[in-house]
């Protein structure tokens, strides 16, 4: 054998590990931080009526809408640029670069003297978070068993809502001007929110490199340490393993970074099918999710008159609803299916949207009632929306998993977010229900349209080991 070509057995090994402490600790150190991502997103949110008071920056709905499509915005450059480096310097370095720049930037939010800095600022807290899609995601599918790996990703992906509840019943407390001056609550929420992300830096220097990461990029002989090491702990709980020669190996090659030109190749030539698919899930959802949570506050209070300091509570149900779909709807995803589970996901909270949305512009609705809605239609539009993640993820080569994960995400996040959180505020601004149907009924047949779209492409990777999923770019037959 060529002595640029070696032999492994790390993915096999992996998938064969029974669920231990170490993938506990996996999944708190990754899920952590989009529940901090969650906390922060629901806090501008639901501080958005204060922060455009007269105690806050003095913004327009339009405005407000903006500053969420600056963050999206952001979001799509960080996953880019952080993609591509997480791809060629390893998801460890760069999910803890990442956690970094978010934390900064969302300490700096609490400083705005102006829009034009509150968007500058906002727009910089997206591009740490973009980041994190794609070193967080490659991570989480590379050290997860096969077995599970559609129900862990959706777990975590769905814990942002655990942070969005957080950041509710904060919202709450900083709101109150009998316990903090209303000019200072709001400031003081994204100072104590960006501090937090201090923890995920500390508790992520227990994760390992991914292994996967590293026998993909010639360094077999540390991904076969690390594993050794995670076996060791693992047998000393649950005892012997499956002998190692008794699991399938995998050829490789050793080879450095991957250029734009192949992985253009393996995503246009090689899996053009995957790709379109990943595009239309990831649009459709990103424009659901950001046109109407950005907006959500200013629904209640334009339109229901709940007031400012109230506006958390109501987000706290919709919260629930987000993160118990994900969690209870994921291990279906590795029993029935992939293909079965996204399209009845995408199919329900499309139609259940539309329906809402005629009820709204009817007047039909409570603050309670819509409230109520939201709930279940996000029970199964945040798994659905997790799921997009776990499938770019899974359809594309190690060596450009995280630079995929990326590029779907700031595309289909461009298609459909930023422009979503604009467009709502703007059909806001119009003080007319029945504008704002017209959007809740876009919403709604995108999601239906990515329903169809996984029923006819959609790739049965369940159970199945990422290798197998998709070959390697250096694998050798």
């Amino acid at each position: 054998m060529s002595e640029t070509i070696f032999e492994t057995r790390v993915p096999a090994r992996l998938d064969r590990l029974p669920w231990s402490r170490f993938h506990w600790l996996v999944v708190f150190a990754l899920g952590v931080t989009w529940i901090l991502d969650g906390l922060e997103v629901t806090l501008v949110g639901s501080l958005s009526p204060a922060i455009r008071g007269e105690d806050g920056l003095g913004l327009t709905a339009q405005q407000i809408g903006l500053a969420g499509s600056a963050y999206i915005a952001g979001a799509v450059l960080g996953a880019v640029v952080f993609g591509r480096l997480t791809d060629r310097f390893g998801r460890r370095k760069l999910f803890t670069i990442t956690v970094a720049v978010y934390l900064i930037a969302t300490i700096l939010t609490g400083f705005s003297w102006d829009f034009h800095s509150f968007l500058v600022f906002r727009f910089f807290t997206g591009a740490g978070i973009g980041g994190e899609y794609g070193a967080v995601n490659s991570a989480i599918d590379e050290l997860i068993p096969a077995r599970r790996r559609g129900q862990v990703a959706l777990a975590i992906n769905g814990s942002f809502w655990v942070g969005a509840a957080l950041g509710a019943m904060a919202s709450v407390v900083v709101l109150d001007p009998d316990l903090i001056d209303p000019a200072l609550g709001w400031r003081l929420a994204f100072v104590v929110g960006g501090m937090l992300a201090l923890i995920i830096i500390w508790i992520r220097r227990f994760i390992p490199e991914s292994p996967r990461w590293l026998m993909t990029h010639g360094r077999p002989e540390t991904a076969e340490a690390i594993v050794t090491g995670i076996e060791e702990r693992v047998v000393r709980r649950h005892g012997p393993l499956t002998p190692v020669d008794h699991l399938p190996p995998i050829r490789l090659e050793r080879r450095g970074h991957t250029p734009w030109g192949q992985i253009f190749h393996a995503l246009f030539r090689r899996h053009p099918e995957r790709t379109f698919l990943g595009v239309v899930l990831m649009a459709t959802q990103a424009f659901c999710y950001n046109a109407i949570f950005f907006t959500y506050a200013l629904i209640l209070t334009d339109f229901y008159g709940i007031p400012d300091s109230n506006v958390g509570w109501f987000m706290l149900p919709f919260a629930l609803g987000n993160f118990t779909g994900p969690l209870l709807l994921g291990r279906l995803f590795d029993t029935v299916g992939r293909r079965k589970m996204i399209s009845l996901t995408y199919a329900v909270a499309g139609l259940l949207l539309c329906l809402t949305g005629w009820l709204f512009s009817q007047g039909m609705l409570s603050a309670v009632a819509q409230t109520s809605a939201w709930t279940v239609i996000f029970f199964f539009a945040s798994a659905a929306a997790s799921a997009a993640y776990l499938t770019v993820g899974e359809l594309f080569p190690l060596e450009i998993r995280a630079i995929t994960i990326s590029l779907f995400y700031a595309f289909g996040t461009l298609l459909g977010g930023v422009a979503g959180p604009w467009l709502f505020g703007f059909l806001i601004d119009s003080g007319e229900r029945s504008q704002i149907l017209v959007g809740y009924l876009i919403g709604g047949g995108l999601m239906l349209l990515a329903a169809v779209v996984e029923l006819w492409l959609g790739v049965a990777a369940e159970g199945r080991s990422l290798e197998e999923v998709s070959s390697p770019l250096s694998q050798v037959k």
